[in-house]
């Protein structure tokens, strides 16, 4: 810490040094002829070029030194020399440190190494930088602190950069497909009066003005419902969610998800939309269908298989769709359950102490371990599942107690999930009082105005919620969501965090 303030004071003295010697070093603005990559691609040799960036090195050889300049977008050298810059040569190295941003003007010419530089014949301080850059060999290695301090991470790390770039290349990429498909992108409220769409315990907020208790939303799920009644039959919303729960490598309290609405399709056809969009993405991102995850090769290639959630539960448990929970939960080895919830060290009768929606909780987290044992090299779709975990979506005709739905998993990861809509508004009615007899702060809530809504008629739909963060983890290989999100949700942090 001494040695940083140490150089924190020698860069206030440059500051101080370039006050009395030149214009303010907090410049408001520099016209740019345009972007590095830009003066790069169109270098001719001869031209004047104006030319701002941060300054990343800084090597000097008596009466002339060299310099590497940095944008978003690329580097370019320049060359400084006494005899262009006279009696302001001298004010480089007393005033400039690397990690300053600096702005240059002179004639472009290549080195005899090939290297394309600017030869300066004017600079200016445009932005002092008090405390100096990640040390230029090893960048920023603390993931704790490339979390806290992403601005350092993006400064220091090129493959951080990349990833966040390649990030919002994925969601243009999916309004683009959207757009291009006839769907309408709109906005629903973020703040809502009661937290619907999905299972998840909310933050809680207050309105002032009005005097009430709103909730950060979980979903817009039931919001972009109400535009099918409303008469938008194609409507998708990018949208941001807070769920106030734990945090891990696939979870963050605030995330952002993709979710669509059809009127007049249902789950199969969501399923083809879902396909069609990733398999568009992979190939326009990464150029093919083959990714590298986790160690393992993920071929993308159509058509990606399906599993029956109901069908393995039943070979592997004897567990049925028309089960009880209690029923569910007895029949799974009481060394399985262990695994979830220490609340059942007394075995099957600790069953009855466990709140029935962290119990239904618990039943599905384990039933999904055993679909996805052995399938993480190949996308693949789970259907089947018990409608009894899906109080919004429309049940399979001739199937008691089976779910039109599929969730999609991809290297391990849960990315998609759909269904069939629910528009009856009195078997809607049934199935959200049914999931409040979960209890519990994870328990889907009746929403009057929403039923209100179905009253008036909804066509039949398909609907289906994509992870932008988990597909981005894919695509990006990162296997942290941390690494995908700019600024994740972190702890408190308890003492400094050294690079």
């Amino acid at each position: 810490m001494e040695a940083l303030d140490q150089l924190v004071k020698q860069r206030v003295t440059k500051l101080e040094a370039a006050r009395k010697t030149g214009p303010d070093p907090y410049q408001t603005a520099f016209k740019r002829d345009g972007s590095i990559q830009e003066l790069l691609a169109g270098f001719k040799e001869g031209q004047t070029l104006h030319v701002a960036g941060r300054l990343t090195a800084l090597r000097g050889q008596g009466k002339i030194a060299f310099g590497d300049l940095k944008d978003q977008t690329g580097k370019i050298q320049l060359f400084f020399s006494e005899e262009i810059l006279k009696e302001k040569y001298p004010l480089i190295a007393a005033t400039l440190d690397l990690g300053d941003i600096v702005a240059a003007e002179g004639e472009s010419f290549t080195t005899k190494t090939g290297e394309k530089t600017i030869r300066v014949s004017e600079w200016h301080l445009l932005s002092k930088a008090l405390r100096p850059p990640p040390e230029k060999w090893h960048g920023l290695q603390n993931r704790e602190l490339k979390y806290r301090k992403r601005y350092l991470d993006l400064m220091s790390n090129p493959e951080t950069r990349e990833a966040f770039q390649l990030r919002s290349r994925l969601v243009s990429g999916i309004r683009r497909f959207l757009d291009g498909r006839g769907f309408l992108e709109v906005e629903t409220p973020m703040m809502q009066p009661i937290p619907g769409g999905a299972a998840g315990k909310p933050f809680k907020t207050h309105h002032n003005a009005l005097g009430m208790d709103l909730y950060l939303r979980i979903a817009p799920e039931l919001y972009l419902k109400r535009l099918l009644v409303g008469g938008f039959d194609k409507v998708y919303e990018i949208n941001r969610n807070f769920r106030n729960e734990g945090l891990s490598t696939r979870h963050n309290p605030e995330f952002t998800m993709l979710e669509v609405y059809e009127a007049y399709g249902n789950c199969a056809s969501m399923m083809d939309l879902t396909q069609d969009l990733i398999t568009v993405l992979a190939q326009e991102l990464k150029g093919g269908l083959k990714l590298k995850y986790g160690g393992k090769t993920i071929d993308l290639t159509r058509p990606w298989p399906t599993v029956s959630f109901a069908e393995m539960a039943r070979q592997r448990y004897k567990i049925e769709p028309t089960d009880s929970l209690e029923e569910m939960a007895s029949k799974i080895p009481q060394i399985a359950l262990e695994g979830f919830s220490g609340e059942l060290k007394e075995g099957k009768k600790g069953l009855a102490r466990i709140p029935r929606n962290q119990l239904a909780k618990l039943v599905t987290e384990l039933l999904e371990e055993v679909v996805l044992e052995g399938e993480e090299e190949s996308p693949i779709f789970v259907i089947d599942f018990f409608s009894f975990f899906s109080p919004l979506a429309k049940s399979i005709t001739d199937r008691p107690g089976i779910a039109d739905r599929f969730e999609l998993f991809i290297g391990g990861l849960e990315v998609a999930n759909a269904y069939t809509e629910q528009n009856d508004p009195i078997e809607q009615r049934h199935s959200l009082q049914a999931s409040q007899d979960f209890g519990g702060e994870l328990a889907q809530p009746v929403d009057e105005d929403f039923l209100e809504a179905l009253e008036y008629g909804m066509p039949p739909a398909g609907g289906l919620g994509i992870g932008i963060d988990r597909l981005a983890m894919l695509l990006t290989q990162q296997e942290s969501i941390r690494d995908v999100i700019l600024f994740p949700t972190l702890r408190p942090e308890e003492k400094e965090a050294k690079a």
